[in-house]
């Protein structure tokens, strides 16, 4: 280590944190300023209602202004309910399957689109275009194009020679259907997620590849995915949250948790609980229950990939 380092390090030591200047003053308060509306929101809409559902998970509440204070007997009954466990194992199979696949089209989509050819503008926004569409209209298309008999699907099913089978009214098929319509309608946003990843990456690294012979299987490999790893742990957390939370709308739609409960993933068994049942404190603690299991996947994640760095190569 040289003089000049040593003196740097001893001088940051023996002032600690450098002094702000005024102009990261100024930029720290704007930040703030465009930072409050959005935590606000966040803090009344989000915050406040996850720590009013925990504690409501410990009453008894009717909807009719019946409260009563009962526990942890809430909990106890979840572990004895079996479509509880039921819906639980919908929802690990619904989210193991859908997040990769999800994250697997996303990123080969936006390899896609990021070269340069005729018309990429265009098919850039057609496939984001499902994002912006409401997930109920999402779910109300579908199910009528999946509708047996009548739909698209299902006549182009009859042509080749396949009429018997029903993907909303099969048990087997229903999860199927759900998890596909969910990637078709999400892939697109995680796309261009995806595809400013790409853009950030120096191209003069893939020249060097190219120059040392390094195949585009091997350019992939070896430079997109590592350089990609906080997109990537981006799009795994988030992706992971939109399908646990964002499957009521679609499930609700297309086949109303049914048929036999195939589809009743806990949102849904929330919403269930709550609104056809009228036990909101039992739905309460299915909610709690599934905000401290998205909490600590979340903790998880940025501790195995230390925030989306995978490796400690930058220590």
């Amino acid at each position: 280590m040289t003089a000049v380092s040593l003196n740097r390090t001893a001088g940051r030591a023996s002032t600690g944190r450098a002094p702000l200047t005024p102009m990261r003053k100024r930029e720290r308060r704007a930040a703030f300023l465009f930072l409050l509306p959005d935590s606000l929101g966040l803090l009344v809409f989000v915050v406040v209602p996850m720590i009013l559902a925990i504690g409501l998970a410990f009453f008894s509440l009717d909807g009719f202004g019946h409260l009563a204070f009962i526990g942890v007997d809430n909990y106890l009954r979840l572990a004895q309910d079996p479509q509880f466990w039921a819906s639980l194992r919908t929802t690990a199979i619904y989210v193991v399957v859908t997040v990769p696949v999800m994250f697997v089209v996303s990123l080969a989509l936006a390899v896609l689109v990021k070269e340069r050819f005729p018309g990429v503008g265009i098919v850039r926004s057609a496939l984001f275009l499902p994002y912006v569409i409401s997930l109920v209209v999402v779910g109300m298309v579908w199910q009528f194009m999946l509708t047996d008999k009548v739909g698209v699907v299902s006549r182009a099913l009859a042509v080749v020679g396949l009429d018997g089978i029903s993907p909303l009214g099969s048990p087997n098929l229903a999860l199927t259907a759900v998890i596909l319509i969910s990637v078709w309608f999400q892939m697109g946003y995680y796309m261009i997620i995806f595809l400013a990843g790409l853009q950030d990456i120096p191209g003069e690294l893939y020249e060097a590849a190219r120059v040392d012979g390094a195949s585009p299987w091997q350019q992939f490999r070896g430079i997109t995915l590592p350089l990609l790893a906080p997109t990537s742990f981006f799009v795994l957390l988030t992706s992971t949250i939109a399908v646990v939370t964002g499957g009521l709308d679609l499930v609700y739609v297309l086949t109303q948790g049914g048929p036999a409960g195939a589809t009743s993933v806990l949102i849904f068994f929330v919403y269930e609980q709550a609104f056809l049942f009228g036990e909101y404190g039992y739905a309460a603690a299915v909610g709690s229950i599934l905000l401290v299991g998205l909490l600590a996947w979340s903790a998880l994640m940025f501790f195995l990939t230390r925030g989306g760095r995978f490796s400690h190569a930058d220590d």
